[in-house]
């Protein structure tokens, strides 16, 4: 005789079924929980949010003219466009590099894979304006290496290399050492070789990673300073950054380069917020995908 099944009990039948992508109800702050983020939100505030707020309040301060003044004057704005396309171009090269050579760190270890890892963190460890002197002494004008880049884009180029390769390497290694290698294993085994192997499995995986990587680098070579200021010469309109004309207008004092400043700052600050955006947009999509 077939037996029935027994009923659920009542807390069972109660219970609400979660799907697969369903995310579990917010539980109300607790005392500690709301002064953590009270003393997160206040921690934030002082450091980030009001600095960031009275830079651009003081940008607009004089009006809506004013602002659009000081970033298209003639030397203001080549030298935003000469920042920006130098932040453009080692962003993308570093996020190729930066990920072949965390590739040769993590799958091709060798003999001397340790002083490797070594001098890529050096650039972390040295002041900006040590690391100026660095590129000075190796492709100024008494070069040993015959190479000389003073006063030129592609000096400047090299050294803010220099200065963000770290961050594009160290961001894709964690991510290539923690990868399962099952897939990789499974395709080539049906035949599929090294480089589709790597266009059609590896390179999804590492998009984000990539992606975080070449942001940071494009952040940080975009309100680079002490590293460029001897290399490039600062000449008006050939090597002449935003971060050199920001400090000079800081330099001069008075509200009117004191404004010029702060416009030319809030310019940078919302390239950066418009990478950041780009940024978690594309990371959403490619979860999306996973």
């Amino acid at each position: 005789m077939p037996v029935a099944p027994a009923a659920p009990a009542a807390g069972a039948a109660a219970a609400p079924r979660r799907g697969r992508g369903a995310t579990p109800a917010g539980l109300p702050l607790g005392g500690y929980s709301g002064t953590s983020l009270g003393l997160v939100v206040l921690w934030l505030s002082l450091l980030v949010l009001l600095p960031l707020a009275a830079v651009v309040g003081k940008a607009f301060g004089s009006g809506w003219a004013d602002f659009w003044s000081a970033i298209t004057s003639s030397e203001n704005r080549d030298a935003l466009v000469l920042t920006v396309l130098l932040a453009v171009g080692v962003a993308l090269v570093n996020a190729v590099m930066g990920t072949v050579i965390a590739w040769v760190l993590v799958r091709e270890r060798f003999r001397g894979s340790a002083v490797l890892e070594f001098v890529i963190d050096i650039p972390f460890a040295l002041p900006t304006v040590v690391a100026g002197l660095v590129m000075l002494a190796l492709y100024g004008q008494n070069s040993p290496i015959g190479i000389n880049l003073y006063g030129s884009r592609i000096g400047m180029f090299v050294t803010l290399l220099f200065v963000t390769l770290p961050f594009a390497v160290r961001t894709v290694q964690p991510v290539l050492i923690d990868l399962d290698r099952d897939k990789e294993q499974a395709a080539a085994s049906l035949g599929a070789s090294p480089p589709v192997v790597f266009r059609r499995i590896v390179l999804p995986q590492l998009m984000p990673a990539m992606s975080s990587g070449a942001a940071l680098a494009f952040a940080r070579a975009l309100g680079e300073y002490g590293s460029l200021v001897f290399i490039s010469s600062a000449i008006p309109h050939k090597t002449e950054i935003a971060s050199v004309i920001i400090y000079g207008k800081l330099q001069a004092q008075g509200d009117g380069p004191t404004q010029q400043a702060a416009a030319l700052a809030t310019v940078l600050l919302l390239a950066s917020a418009v990478v950041l955006v780009l940024l978690d947009l594309l990371q959403r999509r490619l979860a999306r995908h996973d």
